[in-house]
């Protein structure tokens, strides 16, 4: 299906791709994976077409279609729906021809062709695919100008997935997803049986979705079977074997070379050394496995403290007035508690991250805590804000307020900054060094607690576990929001779902809350088709009174989840810019919704008189 043949390439006079070569058939499942930076962006776009290889080919069978995200979205008053829709291009111009043509052979054609691709039954599948990746049906009627990066990228990823091509090129497409939606993209691919390739770092999605793992580093490509799993084994195997052969063939050469040495002056033994010496030269000394294959790190350990650290009483928040995302929040942090915070994105998970770290005062209750509490906090969002005319060091000098050199030098050894590294700007530094940048300015005054706003969208699978080591190693305090599962299961033994303006412990796992999730969805969508299925009155209104209040309660959950989707825009956009232009659109489509729910309020109480 398809085949990448002796590609290269290089870039700045450094390679990236040397003479690599694979043969991917139709059907299967692979996994694209190495370290940040190894290149497997960078071969993704040589496959599209986007970047030229400076040698080698990549074909396709005849008559395949490659799909892949693409980021030339519009930015208008498109619908959503509209914008998946538009991803099927022959479907588009074919509908647009049938309404013009008056060539009755051409118009048999094109219905005959509309027929053959379903295109018919195209907006209820792109609408499904939409409600699988978390927007409601008002979303999907709204504007693709209201919605921020991170919706987009949903948007973009929506459309390939509508678009069903016979190679699926999919390059972490996680990184905007909570873990709801998570669930949905992984029984989605799972049920996917045309070619897919995906760069991930979520060993999870990895571990599902694929049967084969193509392994970049060192400029090489190498085919495993099996999943991550999998390959992790059977990389392992390899690396001791390597390992082993290395040091077998040290061995062989300084004996050699101990006889060379000893012999080089001695007539009567000089060819036997010189014969010696071309042995050495003929041996294929393999590389030497490097042991650490990722910077591991530590965090400051702070002091102790009396439980409660921290107490939330009858807590509203949110960021438009008399309109909380969160309502009235009773919880506390003790010492060395390890929460996750469960919940699709526009529940207020980030809020209750932000109004325990200090960033947004409460609209109602009081906070108590130490007034020597420590809190450190990591958003995602904060790489964009680090200055990148700056080094590492500058900048941690700063935040420290630190005269001593060495004390600053000694934190940035903790998170792997070594002297040259620590002296780059920062704007030449990787995604994932941005991060433990962060992660070292969050926990330099060794923080009681750590708040985490997805942690490892930058980082690669070898540095999450890094990540994860040195987690459990801290004794502080954890809260964690992540749409990482194995970072969850790993590190948190508390769950709280926030959802509905509260939060709550949960008591199940995190198994229990995926099924969960599935079966909530799976209620969604039948409730959704028995709705359309029941019988009418002219003005649109169902017959049966019963069938009339379970439509409007239906309808009013999805604008109170748009709402609180927005919420959450116009938050995300005031926290960055109060300035920014999007924020008048993002009010704009709020009051919308807002008077589009209250009308289904008042519609559903009506409803339920009657009933």
């Amino acid at each position: 299906m398809l085949s990448i043949q002796s590609v290269s390439y290089r870039v700045a006079g450094r390679s990236l791709l040397d003479n690599v070569s694979v043969n991917i058939p139709a059907g299967r499942r692979v996994g694209l994976v190495g370290p940040n930076g190894a290149g497997k962006s960078t071969l993704f776009r040589i496959i599209t077409g986007e970047l030229a290889a400076d040698g080698g080919e990549i074909s396709f069978i005849k008559g395949a279609s490659l799909g892949f995200v693409r980021q030339d979205l519009p930015d208008d008053e498109t619908p959503i729906l509209d914008v998946v829709l538009a991803a099927d291009t022959e479907r588009t111009a074919l509908m647009k021809e049938a309404e013009t043509t008056e060539d009755i052979d051409r118009i048999g054609y094109i219905y005959e062709r509309l027929n053959e691709i379903n295109a018919y039954d195209a907006p209820s599948r792109a609408a499904a695919i939409l409600a699988g990746l978390g927007f409601s049906d008002a979303a999907q009627a709204g504007p693709i100008s209201a919605f921020s990066g991170g919706w987009r990228a949903r948007v973009a990823l929506a459309s390939v997935l509508f678009l069903q091509p016979n190679v699926l090129l999919l390059d972490e497409p996680t990184n905007h997803l909570d873990i709801e939606s998570m669930v949905w993209l992984e029984n989605f691919l799972i049920r996917y049986r045309e070619t897919l390739v995906i760069i991930s770092h979520d060993r999870d999605i990895l571990n599902k979705t694929v049967d084969h793992i193509l392994h970049l580093e060192n400029q090489k490509l190498v085919l495993y079977t099996g999943n991550y799993d999998a390959f992790e084994r059977r990389r392992a195997e390899k690396l001791l074997n390597q390992q082993s052969m290395h040091e077998k063939q040290m061995a062989q050469k300084a004996h050699l070379m101990k006889f060379v040495d000893r012999f080089r002056a001695s007539a009567a033994k000089a060819k036997q050394a010189q014969s010696r010496l071309k042995a050495i030269e003929r041996m294929d000394i393999v590389d030497a496995v490097i042991a650490e294959r990722v910077t591991a790190f530590t965090f400051p350990e702070p002091e102790e403290m009396r439980p409660p650290m921290i107490r939330l009483r009858g807590v509203d928040a949110g960021y438009i007035e008399k309109k909380p995302i969160l309502r009235g929040i009773d919880l506390y942090i003790n010492p060395g508690d390890r929460i996750a915070l469960l919940g699709a994105n526009g529940n207020g998970k980030s809020t209750l991250v932000k109004i325990i770290s200090g960033r947004l005062e409460p609209m109602a209750g009081e906070i108590l805590k130490s007034g020597k509490l420590r809190i450190g906090y990591f958003a995602q969002f904060q790489t964009d804000e680090l200055d990148v005319e700056l080094t590492p060091f500058a900048t941690l000098r700063a935040a420290m307020n630190e005269p001593s050199e060495v004390k600053v030098r000694a934190m940035l050894h903790r998170f792997g900054f070594t002297k040259s590294k620590a002296d780059t700007l920062v704007g030449g530094l990787s995604g994932g060094e941005k991060a433990r940048l962060l992660f070292c300015l969050m926990s330099f005054d060794a923080p009681h607690i750590m708040l985490l706003d997805e942690p490892t969208n930058h980082l690669d699978i070898d540095a999450r576990e890094a990540l994860m080591q040195a987690l459990n190693n801290y004794t502080g305090a954890v809260i964690l929001v992540s749409h990482d599962p194995h970072l969850v299961e790993c590190v948190a033994d508390q769950l709280w779902l926030v959802a509905d303006g509260k939060c709550k412990a949960y008591d199940g796992d995190l198994e229990e809350y995926k099924k969960l999730v599935i079966k909530q969805r799976k209620m969604e969508r039948d409730k959704v088709k028995q709705a359309s299925r029941s019988p009418k009155n002219e003005d649109g209104s169902a017959n049966d009174p019963t069938q009339d209040a379970e439509r409007l309660e239906q309808l009013v959950g999805e604008l109170t989840q748009q709402k609180h989707l927005l919420e959450g825009e116009i938050a995300e956009c005031i926290s960055h810019d109060p300035k920014d232009a999007k924020v008048k659109k993002l009010n704009a489509a709020y009051e919308n919704v807002q008077v589009a729910l209250e009308k289904a309020e008042g519609e559903l109480a009506a409803a339920i008189s009657q009933l």
